[in-house]
């Protein structure tokens, strides 16, 4: 008779922290294959632990912790092993770096078969011919893709011999933006964004489709009233010493750029100052990794209540990489409660590994003979013609809230750097009877990123990304100052000029007002994200190639032989 044990009591926690996501790495053999083979496969195994290991990084740069295991899968039993360890270690993520021939069913499938349906599973080899893994990473990824299983194959290089091969370096490239997908995949599963309000200003678009959202990313949204934020900023809801060391900072780096008329513009700034301090404490306190504020009609605008400041300086704290007391991860935050504008920024924030996000008003699409006719009407006549923005156009991209500090200046620049680029004057006191400042720059030209926008459709119950590469652009000082003044001049202003969308495509395809873009993210690393959480990729642009070699991620097998990409995704859904 087994002697029944009583249930184990958990001790409690202080603040619960969200859970990290874990990288494994692990190689299949074949018992066959002799002592030195094996040996040289350990040391796969760890060589492509090392190349993820600090490469990955969450938004905060903290480094994803990164797992191996030295045991090698032959068959059943060193699968069970290799996933009690992995278990045991926390992993999300899964990687099989196999150099030698093995059986797909008693190696991968077997240890695939104890982790969730949704972990990703990365299969990365060298071009071997030896023993040889490539063969059975097509045999592998052939079996996955029969049954359903999504999985990415990356046939690389590393040497066929020698005991410490090295992945050459697009190889090592391929797995690391690979990660960065799976992390930001994995690692936002769970996790909550706050928005105040209800629906954006009745913009459709920009609606918080909860279920789908939830049920897509595994993300959930939690809902406050604007009510609370307006209590709590009453009450004096924040640290007054914080407060005003913020105000300090504003004063320090802004200085006389920052418009006052009197002190009670100089009490409404300080509201908005204290709203963020309101906000931030809030998210932190429900471990949010992303807003959004309503502010239009009912916070700033509509005179049948008490207009209140406008949330600018705010949402630009949010989404900056720095703020009063330092450096900080960007915590993206969406104007006008634009949920689907947040949820862009949020994905491509994690998928640069913390880079800053922009969000903009799709505003003023600048055709190239506008553009020439608007510098011969104010008297310009010396023009680059070879510029992009003279050959193609541009976009001009500005918007009252959102604009990341981080852009007004180039990737790297120093706090102070960015920050002299930065005015914030009086906002417009149509727009915005409660009054306080709004923020305003000119990002400089030379950025290079993704500008995408995500839509939901009812019909087919998918989330898509339009998007293409893209980049910032400056054209002469009074021409720029002309074309700002046709839109709002205080507001931050981006030109934009998409790599190979036309002006007139561009024009035609937004699938809202909103558009966004962050810096320095790798087109595959967006790609594989969309492979993982089943998103469509949406780029109608004749002249983009289907596929640009160095550029995009193969396609899975799995989507060709289910009728292709969105075919699969749609036959998935």
């Amino acid at each position: 008779m087994v002697k029944k044990s009583g249930a184990v009591r958990l001790s409690n926690i202080r603040r619960a922290e969200p859970k990290e996501p874990v990288i494994a790495v692990f190689a299949t053999s074949d018992p066959r294959i002799d002592e030195a083979s094996r040996k040289r496969c350990r040391n796969i195994v760890k060589m492509a632990a090392d190349t993820i290991n600090g490469a990955v990084v969450l938004p905060d740069g903290t480094p994803v912790p990164v797992v191996y295991s030295t045991v090698l899968v032959d068959g059943e039993r060193q699968a069970d092993t290799v996933a009690q360890q992995f278990r045991k270690a926390g992993v999300d993520i899964l990687v099989c770096v196999p150099d030698t021939w093995a059986f797909p069913q008693l190696t991968t499938i077997s240890l695939l078969q104890q982790f969730p349906k949704e972990t990703p599973i990365n299969i990365t080899c060298g071009n071997s011919g030896p023993k040889p893994g490539v063969v059975y990473a097509h045999a592998l990824n052939g079996a996955l893709a029969q049954y359903g299983r999504p999985a990415t194959l990356n046939v690389g290089n590393w040497p066929d011999t020698g005991a410490n091969p090295k992945m050459s370096e697009q190889t090592a490239n391929w797995l690391i933006d690979w990660c960065y997908a799976a992390v930001t995949a994995v690692g936002l599963r769970g996790r909550r964004v706050v928005i105040f309000g209800h629906d954006s200003m009745g913009m459709e678009t920009a609606l918080a489709h909860v279920i789908p959202t939830r049920n897509t990313f595994g993300l959930e949204i939690t809902r406050l009233d604007m009510k609370l934020l307006s209590d709590m900023l009453s009450k004096g809801a924040y640290d007054g010493k914080e407060l005003k060391a913020l105000r300090r900072w504003i004063d320090k780096y802004v200085g006389k750029r920052l418009e006052l008329r009197d002190e009670a513009d100089s009490e409404r700034f300080n509201q908005s100052l204290g709203m963020y301090l309101i906000v931030r404490d809030l998210m932190a306190e429900l471990n949010a990794v992303g807003g959004g504020f309503m502010s239009q009609l009912e916070w700033g605008s509509d005179l049948r209540g008490t207009p209140l400041p406008v949330a600018d300086a705010m949402e630009s704290l949010f989404n900056s990489t720095f703020d009063h007391q330092g450096r900080k991860a960007p915590l993206p935050y969406a104007t006008e409660a634009d949920v689907q504008g947040l949820l862009t920024m949020l994905f491509m924030t994690y998928l640069s590994g913390g880079n800053p996000p922009l969000f903009m008003d799709f505003r003023k699409v600048w055709e190239a003979w506008e553009i020439r006719e608007l510098a011969k009407k104010i008297g310009l006549k010396r023009l680059d013609k070879k510029a992009a923005w003279y050959q193609k156009g541009l976009v001009d991209g500005d918007n009252s809230g959102s604009a990341s500090f981080d852009w007004a200046a180039k990737p790297g620049a120093s706090v102070k750097k960015i920050m002299d680029g930065v005015s914030m004057p009086l906002a417009d006191a149509g727009y915005f009877p409660g009054g306080g400042n709004s923020v305003t720059f000119m990002t400089p030209g030379g950025i290079e990123g993704v500008a995408a926008r995500m839509a939901f459709s009812k019909v087919n119950g998918l989330f898509s990304m339009i998007w293409d590469e893209a980049s910032t652009t400056e054209v002469p000082e009074k021409l720029g100052q002309a074309m700002c003044k046709l839109t709002t001049p205080t507001w931050p202003h981006t030109f934009v000029v998409p790599r190979y969308a036309t002006m007139v495509e561009y024009k035609q395809y937004p699938p809202a007002n909103h558009f966004h873009m962050t810096w320095n993210l790798p087109v595959a690393r967006l790609q594989y994200w969309m492979d993982m959480t089943n998103v469509l990729s949406v780029t109608p642009w004749a002249a983009r190639p289907r596929f640009i070699e160095g550029v995009d991620r193969p396609q899975p097998l799995i989507h060709l032989i289910n009728g292709g990409e969105d075919s699969y995704k749609q036959l998935k859904s």
